[in-house]
């Protein structure tokens, strides 16, 4: 069970580089901008990202306990 943790932790952190871009519009509106103004999209769009996985973490841990408790 720890190697499978930690192969997707591993993944995780490897694979969220890729994850990293921008929508079609947001990309031709950072083309007429800074790097500034770009790396600022590029920032916000990733605090967005973060809470609907963070909502389905803590589902999926909430499930896991409730499952771990009616088990025993």
């Amino acid at each position: 069970m720890l190697r499978y943790k930690h192969f997707f932790i591993a993944a995780f952190l490897l694979l969220s580089k890729f994850g990293y871009a921008q929508c079609a519009m947001c990309k031709a509106v950072v083309e007429n901008g800074d790097i500034s103004m770009a790396e600022g999209v590029n920032n916000g769009i990733t605090y967005l990202m973060v809470f609907p996985y963070l909502l389905i973490g803590v589902l999926f841990f909430t499930l896991y306990r409730y499952r771990k408790r009616i088990k025993n």
